[in-house]
Order: C-alpha cells, then sequence, then structure tokens
C-alpha cells in the first residue's frame, strides 16, 4: 500500500456541490503535495453522489471517494480513518476550505505534538457567529477561538485510530479531552483554516436556530 505523509478527511452530506469543490480545490491547491484526501459520501442524493464521484475521478491519483449510508460526521469520519494511509490525519468539513499551507503549517506544529487544534479565521455575517453553544451548559455562549474546532484537527494517525469520535454535540472536544489524556495536545494560534459561519445549512447554524425555536 502506497504511504503518504498526511490523509485528508472529508465528510459529505448533502452540501451544496459548489461548496464542496471549492473544499476539495483548496486541498489539492496545497503548497505540501504529500497527501491524499478522502471524500466520504454519508448518504448523500444520488444526483449530488454522481457529482462528487465525477469530480473526484478526475483527480483520482489524489482523491479517493467513499459513500456510505448516512450515520452522520462522527461516524464518517471514524469510518475513514481505517482506509488512510497518511502518517497524519487531518479533517476539513465540506463547506469550509483551507489557506495554500495549511497543511504545511500543520505539519511544522507536529515537531513537539501527537495532536494539534488551531484557531482559525472565521467567517460570519453577523458578530453573534463568532459564538457556539457551551458544551457544558447550551445556554451559555462561547466565542469559537475557545473550542477545540472539529476538522481543525490534525495528528498521528495513532491518535485517529485509538480515539473514536462520538455521535454527539461537542464530539470535537471530546475528542480532543480524551486525547490529551494519552498524547501531547497543543492549540495552535495559526489561522490558516478558513472556517464559514455564515452557511444557513451548515451544522452549527441548524443546531443555534433549533436553540432559538425550544428556548
Amino acid at each position: 500500500m502506497t504511504r503518504v505523509k498526511v490523509s485528508v478527511l472529508m465528510a459529505v452530506f448533502n452540501t451544496p456541490f459548489d461548496l464542496v469543490i471549492r473544499a476539495i480545490d483548496s486541498v489539492m491547491n496545497q503548497d505540501f503535495k504529500d497527501f491524499e484526501l478522502l471524500v466520504i459520501d454519508d448518504g448523500s442524493t444520488v444526483d449530488l453522489s454522481l457529482d462528487l464521484m465525477r469530480y473526484c475521478v478526475k483527480n483520482q491519483d489524489k482523491i479517493s471517494y467513499i459513500r456510505c449510508k448516512n450515520e452522520g460526521q462522527s461516524f464518517a469520519i471514524n469510518r475513514a480513518v481505517h482506509f488512510a494511509k497518511g502518517e497524519y490525519i487531518t479533517i476539513i468539513d465540506a463547506d469550509d476550505e483551507y489557506k495554500s499551507n495549511h497543511l504545511s503549517s500543520c505539519l511544522h506544529e507536529m515537531e513537539h505534538a501527537d495532536l494539534i487544534s488551531s484557531l482559525t479565521e472565521t467567517v460570519v455575517s453577523s458578530n453573534e457567529d463568532y459564538y457556539v453553544a457551551d458544551k457544558y451548559d447550551l445556554h451559555k455562549n462561547i466565542h469559537v477561538d475557545d473550542c477545540i474546532l472539529f476538522a481543525t484537527l490534525f495528528g498521528k494517525k495513532e491518535v485517529f485510530k485509538s480515539i473514536h469520535f462520538e455521535n454527539r454535540y461537542s464530539a470535537d472536544s471530546c475528542f480532543y479531552e480524551q486525547a490529551s489524556k494519552k498524547y501531547k495536545v497543543k492549540k495552535s494560534q495559526k489561522r490558516t483554516y478558513i472556517y464559514y459561519r455564515n452557511i444557513a445549512s451548515s451544522i452549527t447554524a441548524i443546531h443555534k436556530q433549533s436553540r432559538v425555536l425550544h428556548n
């Protein structure tokens, strides 16, 4: 099995195709080239799945397409870890993107860590988009800079193989906390991940709307 330095995992569930392409292209345009991209189609509509397959085939030397039944992002990423060939594993959300130096910057941070999380360049429509529900009290909000964000996680493959993401809110921070008990973890101050908080169909936007309806 051909090895690569970094495996990038992306779960897709009915994300608009233009946003998925933006995410994929941002991975393909990295200044660091020793990577693979695993696109996990988490049970999207047939039309989107066909579009995804066609796009992935164009770059099949770098991209693998995997389709599975819909079980949620956590399970999709857990499944993808088993197919990953990289020494390191990281994630990208289907509606976000990397700056061109994201992978190389993350690798530089790994000299004294097994797993990192990083800050983001956060794109918002209003100031309130900088805040998300606190996992300890869903009625309180915390700034995204104070969170562990799923797709900014970057670490050694053994970390992702030994710890699984749970299907729950704040699965990212729970993963990071579990890892900290066994591995060297740190929060990077670099902002090479572009996090779009202004997309109405995103998981976080849907969760925020649900909170409003139930309060």
